[in-house]
């Protein structure tokens, strides 16, 4: 996975975020950082609508994994540990 093909799947991405009542989907890691190559994951920081629930963030990941063909890692705010909270959520950027 790398920065170019996210941004031609995007609209697809934010759709099935949507559908499970995602919002502010951002990017971190290696492809935030234009380092992505194609044996990168893409990191996925998502905000969920009050209850939704762990089931959503998996359907979530299933679906793009379907639809990207590469591994996806989904988290929230409050999933991410308290180590790399900060680092995470400075250099996510907007999908």
């Amino acid at each position: 996975m790398d920065l170019n093909k996210l941004k031609i799947y995007r609209s697809k991405i934010l759709a099935i975020a949507t559908k499970y009542g995602a919002h502010h989907v951002r990017v971190f890691g290696s492809i935030s950082r234009d380092q992505g190559t194609p044996s990168s994951d893409l990191d996925l920081l998502i905000e969920l609508e009050q209850g939704r629930t762990l089931l959503d963030i998996v359907a979530i990941k299933q679906d793009l994994e379907e639809l990207l063909g590469c591994p996806v890692d989904v988290v929230t705010k409050d999933a991410i540990s308290p180590y790399m909270r900060d680092a995470i959520l400075k250099s996510a950027v907007n999908l």
